[in-house]
């Protein structure tokens, strides 16, 4: 067709909606989900670890540039997603699911290729899909789901769980780590309608599962910054009740010393704040995405337990309700501080005009008394010219008188002292005249 050039990136833009598909899970089926926190360098061997699997059943490992791979591996299917922080994989297996939490896909998965995957382990969790014995009646002729029959593969535990997918599906677990160092899911499916919403509420389970881990990360960061910032918030407010009174003559409590102290203090919140800000906001992310997930479980109750919200919210929403509070903390006390220190820095500077106002109005005195002793010197240096000039005069009129010339030499002295104190007055006055008009220059 005659239409212009593609974008160069049209196609990349519109797959993205597409990218991350859920699988495809015919019930009954096991599934085995891991999370692993990993390093920037930890996240290229688990890469590596992937192609090796991939090669391991001759199957084609995916692009360096993608994050996400679905693949079937003969026994168990294997979906792999890459994130910021974490990897997950999930293993799925369909068939017999009497007791899913004995028979697990992971046993389906070679042992020494487990062993090699890097990182530290955040979530293990197993999860069964059963049918129900009355799969695709109505929601009146169905009868509810047997706790009793449910809470020994949960080891007696206290159950959470509901009614999911409208209905259409029952979850439940304990978020509990048992013996065996893995988490327990089960669901009972009533009426899935396909396989994609079976493979889609196991993913949003998991979710729920690794989301809540990774946002708890914050909640021992928190607790351990709370003394911390209890601390330094009675520093500040021992600083700006010290501000408030006029101790200048006591060094430590003047307002340089105290400009330094506050300065000190801002330099360990700020640093406070640089080390934790990451993991406090991917906290509240962390959450926002465990809601969303909980949200789309479109959850009907079921007598007689929490569901999952409600679970969350009485013990997972205190905690982050902590790391939220300590953040805003942190944040209000740093501009507590800066305005601590806007006032304390004015302080200062008006204290620092008052001294230079004293040092000009000293200097100003100086120079008075120097245009004094000026003044005198330039009267006595007069007077003494005066006199060395008139003596010189008188042996003059002496001289003259010698050769013959009718002059008296008193009279002469007596007559040029009037006249040579004249001219050399006139003379000083004109030098520093001109001096005057040369400062005024310089100072234009």
């Amino acid at each position: 067709m005659p239409i212009p050039a593609n974008h160069p990136q049209r196609f990349q833009l519109t797959n993205e909606v597409h990218a991350r598909p859920y699988a495809n899970i015919y019930v009954p089926a096991r599934a085995s989900h891991l999370a692993i926190l990993l390093t920037p360098e930890e996240k290229a061997e688990d890469r590596e670890a992937l192609n090796a699997l991939c090669e391991r059943y001759l199957i084609p490992p995916p692009a360096a540039d993608v994050d996400h791979f679905n693949g079937e591996f003969g026994s168990f299917q294997l979906r792999w997603e890459q994130h910021s922080e974490f990897t997950t994989y999930t293993f799925y297996t369909e068939g017999s699911c009497t007791d899913p939490f004995s028979e697990t896909a992971l046993r389906s998965v070679p042992d020494a290729w487990l062993e090699s995957l890097p990182g530290q382990l955040i979530v293990a969790a197993h999860a069964g899909m059963m049918c129900c014995k009355y799969k695709g009646k109505s929601a009146d002729e169905r009868q509810p789901v047997d706790l009793d029959v449910i809470s020994p593969m949960f080891e007696g535990n206290t159950l959470i769980g509901s009614g999911v997918a409208g209905g259409d599906a029952s979850a439940f677990t304990d978020f509990r780590i048992h013996a065996d160092g893995f988490s327990r899911i089960l669901v009972i499916d009533h009426n899935f309608h396909s396989s994609r919403q079976a493979g889609r509420l196991l993913h949003r389970l998991f979710e729920i599962e690794v989301y809540r881990m990774m946002a708890l990360l914050a909640f021992p960061v928190a607790r351990k910054m709370l003394p911390e910032l209890n601390k330094r918030d009675k520093r500040l407010v021992d600083i700006t009740s010290l501000m408030s009174k006029n101790e200048s003559d006591n060094p430590a409590r003047c307002p340089a010393a105290l400009l330094d102290e506050l300065t000190e203090l801002a330099t360990e919140v700020e640093n406070s704040l640089s080390s934790s800000h990451f993991r406090l906001g991917a906290a509240q992310a962390y959450i926002e995405l465990v809601n969303k997930r909980i949200e789309d479980l479109r959850e009907v109750r079921t007598p007689g337990l929490q569901t999952f919200r409600e679970f969350m919210d009485r013990r997972l929403a205190p905690a982050m309700n902590t790391c939220h509070s300590v953040n805003l903390r942190q944040k209000s006390l740093s501009k507590r501080i800066a305005q601590a220190g806007q006032l304390l820095r004015t302080r200062v500077d008006v204290e620092l005009e008052r001294q230079n106002q004293s040092l000009l109005e000293s200097m100003d005195k100086r120079a008075q008394l120097q245009l004094r002793l000026q003044e005198t010197v330039e009267g006595l240096s007069v007077a003494a010219i005066t006199y060395y000039s008139v003596s010189l005069v008188g042996y003059l009129a002496k001289a003259g008188k010698a050769a013959g010339l009718p002059l008296k030499p008193d009279l002469v002295m007596g007559i040029s002292i009037p006249i040579i104190a004249g001219i050399l007055i006139f003379g000083v006055r004109l030098i520093r005249k001109k001096v005057k008009v040369a400062h005024a220059k310089i100072d234009e």
